[in-house]
């Protein structure tokens, strides 16, 4: 990462997305862009200065959609430049492969993932169709030959090969179970490829899955809890209201520095906290937890580890920390907009 590096945030409460610019040890906000309702998800093809935003529909009779944006980083402004109907919902979650010629999406209310490709910022209509009861979140593998789904519920992760059309063709087998009741979320691949760590939003763990670098298959081989056993949260259940019942309430999944941490959000308590990984991939509860913004659905650490942004869906600010091993130390906080709620590093 450069001194000057872009943050961008999604603010669903207000449709809009703000750009930062975090230099030194400080974020200044750039520019808002207004016009995207209910974003709450956004993929960054950085080398082409291009945002991919997951959007609802903003008029009568307009479906949910993709929208291209142009970005600029000098002003921090997006520019609209095409858009992809969705006539069967919005994406949760939206994932580049290729060096941007090809984008993974998966739709929670839907219950549909999708793949497509790109031609010159242009998204195209899908050319695979998966379906999976709330699937909340998809991505592929760093040489793009696979690709992972994340089904909250129907506890499971759903693999496949893509092929050159980037057409999803299902492994052998074609899903792999997660515990029962569990809620897999958000998911992450390690940088060796042996790896798949999945955070449930219902049990609040961290679980580990090793995935064979040949063929791509996963398998469970572990977990650990990442959030604070000490304040009494008991274990969550699809459609239930966690705030109300003080219920395990899982949200976001990243690697730290050098992979030896993962960082995950739990919103009913507002923490942060850091699963340790080990030597073999294991992975160890934490040992400390940090309060930050209210209800933290998304947050993003830069590319070298040292820094770390928070945004909470009850909050309008987002908070900057700098990042020392598994502790936070919090530099600022920063104005963006209404239901903060999805971070990314650009």
């Amino acid at each position: 990462m450069t001194d000057s590096a872009l943050v961008l945030v999604a603010n669903a409460g207000d449709g809009s997305i703000s750009v930062f610019r975090l230099d030194g040890e400080r974020m200044t906000r750039l520019a808002v862009t207004e016009g995207l309702p209910a974003c709450s998800t956004f993929a960054v093809d950085a080398a082409h200065d291009l945002v991919y935003a997951g959007v609802k529909g903003s008029k009568e009779g307009e479906p949910a959609g993709i929208v291209t944006l142009a970005l600029d980083r000098e002003s921090g402004r997006l520019e609209p430049r095409s858009r992809l109907h969705l006539p069967d919902g919005g994406m949760n979650y939206l994932a580049l492969t290729r060096d941007g010629s090809g984008l993974l999406g998966a739709a929670y209310s839907g219950g549909y993932g999708i793949s497509c490709r790109i031609d010159d910022g242009v998204v195209g209509e899908p050319v695979s169709r998966v379906e999976f009861a709330n699937l909340h979140a998809v991505l592929p593998s760093a040489d793009g030959r696979f690709a992972y789904f994340v089904s909250l519920g129907d506890d499971l992760v759903a693999q496949y090969a893509l092929d050159d059309d980037l057409a999803l063709v299902p492994l052998d087998p074609e899903t792999v179970a997660s515990p029962a009741g569990s809620g897999p979320r958000h998911l992450v691949v390690n940088a060796a490829q042996d790896a798949v760590y999945v955070l449930t939003e219902f049990s609040g763990e961290v679980l580990h899955y090793a995935r064979d670098t040949v063929d791509g298959t996963l398998r469970l081989i572990g977990a650990a809890t990442a959030f604070d056993t000490t304040k009494n949260l008991t274990h969550s259940t699809f459609g239930a209201d966690p705030m109300a019942g003080h219920l395990i309430w899982g949200a976001d999944l990243h690697f730290g520095a050098d992979e030896a941490f993962l960082w995950a959000t739990e919103r009913t308590e507002s923490t942060l906290a850091a699963v340790a990984v080990g030597a073999d991939g294991g992975v160890t509860a934490p040992s400390r937890f940090f309060v930050t913004e209210p209800q933290p659905r998304g947050f993003a650490l830069s590319a070298d580890g040292r820094f770390l942004v928070a945004a909470g869906e009850r909050s309008t600010t987002v908070s900057l920390y700098a990042v020392d091993g598994d502790a936070l130390d919090l530099l600022q906080q920063v104005e963006t907009g209404r239901g903060a709620n999805w971070v990314r590093f650009a």
